[in-house]
């Protein structure tokens, strides 16, 4: 019983440890292409016509979901803050609510979500079944820099289209916030405007945005890494897939409190 315990607690630590050192390289590769990328910037504009390509799959391929997604947040936002609101007596602030939730969080949050599910999945499976299928070592072969062809553009289209994705979608929440105002809340577009535009805060426009294009170079960065070193063939490719977006999503979480507690953590 006794070795058989022993056994047990070496099996368990040596899966830890597997788990831990898989972690690390994880880490470090990602970091590293983060560098590469950050070198091959030079060739943004030799590679332009890519850059375009994925930034019209990026914002306007996911157009009708964040459309849909936009609309029903704000509508969910009035709804739910505006019953509490009435029953204080102060539904016409719902505007101010919306506007500074979207802003601040919800906008390049939900955006950093859709586009994770939709683009950043994509990236992670297109670049794992070039991997696989020994497409990436093709191009290494021929002196072909696969970060300069491949990832760097991915990553600078995402980075760029999804504050724009978040600013479309805040827009669209403060239209289903005020369907909601006029239709249930009994709150006139008049009123619900004024109050709307009385939130707009130049600090929480530019925090929105710089986490929008943070969790954009996240969410490309993580999903080429991932997808680089897929292995063991097509189901590699999906576990590659599915562990990129699970990445994805917690350090969005993560880094969108961090950013958070950088400008608001001293209460202003």
């Amino acid at each position: 019983m006794i070795r058989a315990l022993k056994d047990r607690i070496i099996e368990t630590l040596s899966f830890i440890g597997m788990r831990v050192i898989e972690f690390l390289n994880q880490t470090g590769f990602t970091v590293l292409l983060f560098l590469d990328v950050t070198y091959h910037l030079k060739d943004l504009f030799v590679k332009r016509r890519e850059i375009f390509k994925h930034m019209y799959i990026a914002g306007i391929k996911t157009l009708f979901v964040c459309s849909l997604v936009g609309v029903f947040t704000g509508m969910i936002l009035a709804l739910q803050t505006g019953i509490e609101l009435k029953g204080l007596g102060q539904q016409y602030m719902i505007g101010r609510l919306i506007i500074a939730s979207m802003t601040r969080e919800m906008g390049p949050f939900m955006s950093a979500i859709i586009l994770t599910a939709s683009v950043g999945s994509a990236m992670a499976a297109e670049l794992g079944t070039m991997k696989v299928y020994d497409e990436i070592d093709a191009l290494e072969m021929m002196s072909i820099s696969p970060v300069r062809l491949l990832v760097m553009p991915r990553v600078v289209s995402l980075s760029t289209v999804l504050p724009v994705v978040s600013i479309y979608m805040t827009v669209l929440a403060c239209i289903g916030g005020a369907l909601v105002a006029s239709t249930v809340l009994q709150v006139s577009p008049n009123v619900y405007f004024k109050h709307l535009f009385k939130g707009i805060h130049f600090k929480a426009m530019y925090v929105g945005l710089l986490k929008a294009h943070v969790f954009g170079l996240l969410i490309s960065i993580i999903s080429c890494a991932y997808g680089l070193r897929a292995t063991s063939g097509v189901v590699g490719v999906g576990n590659a897939t599915r562990q990129s977006v699970v990445a994805s999503f917690l350090l969005v979480i993560i880094v969108g409190y961090i950013i958070t507690a950088m400008f608001y953590g001293g209460g202003s």
